[in-house]
């Protein structure tokens, strides 16, 4: 019996060593990352390799811009649309939890999340898109980390350079290119109000997409970005 606990607390405390390890590589990758541009992320590999099942050939479209050469009419349209108290939270949006917290329960399943800027590049760096208590939690730690270690601006910055535009479009400066034949940094409002419409179903739109759905959103997010705060 004394063997069996010692194995059972051998086999506890190599799964904690594990999950401290785990952790250290999330930190130090995040810490690497603030002044190295990420040449990929969890989603984006996933993406591809799923785009290869049906063309071995197949590849993404992006292309990192620096902060400065993004409109700052994109960077407004975009905290609008996603995340309104960017500027002012930690990484958590408590008020928008609750909301969403209270939906759910009285829906019976999932139909509104509250995930702020912070916690979707969590996401979009490092996990799956399974919707598991671990993996939420998980995403919490590394909500951390990014608002401990890093500015607003560079969470941002890396935000709309690796987040999904289009059927293999990431970054914003793909997609400022796919939709509107542009560069990021020549984006008018409409333009972005339109572009931050597209954020939460990136493949539905093609190029020159305009359904009643997204000109009702584009002129909502048009509405508000004069209101945001932006890095």
């Amino acid at each position: 019996m004394k063997t069996v606990r010692r194995w059972c607390g051998y086999t506890m405390l190599l799964a904690l060593g594990a999950l401290v390890l785990v952790q250290l590589w999330f930190a130090a990758q995040v810490w690497y990352w603030i002044d190295h541009n990420p040449q990929g992320t969890a989603f984006m590999r996933a993406r591809l390799a799923a785009l290869r099942e049906d063309d071995p050939r197949a590849r993404l479209t992006h292309r990192w811009v620096a902060y400065r050469r993004i409109s700052v009419h994109l960077k407004r349209a975009v905290v609008a649309a996603e995340d309104a108290k960017f500027m002012s939270h930690r990484g958590f949006d408590w008020d928008e939890i609750q909301k969403a917290f209270a939906r759910n329960v009285r829906e019976g399943e999932i139909v509104r999340g509250a995930s702020t800027i912070t916690q979707q590049l969590a996401k979009n760096l490092f996990l799956s898109g399974e919707r598991t208590w671990w993996r939420k939690a998980q995403e919490a730690v590394i909500t951390v980390m990014l608002e401990a270690l890093m500015r607003k601006r560079r969470i941002l910055e890396i935000y709309l350079n690796v987040i999904e535009w289009g059927d293999s479009i990431f970054g914003v400066e793909a997609a400022a290119r796919h939709h509107f034949g542009e560069s990021a940094a020549r984006l008018d409002p409409e333009q972005a109000a339109r572009l931050a419409a597209m954020v939460p179903s990136p493949r539905r739109y093609l190029p020159g997409s305009y359904t009643p759905y997204l000109a009702r959103r584009t002129a909502t997010i048009l509405a508000r970005m004069n209101a945001v705060r932006v890095p």
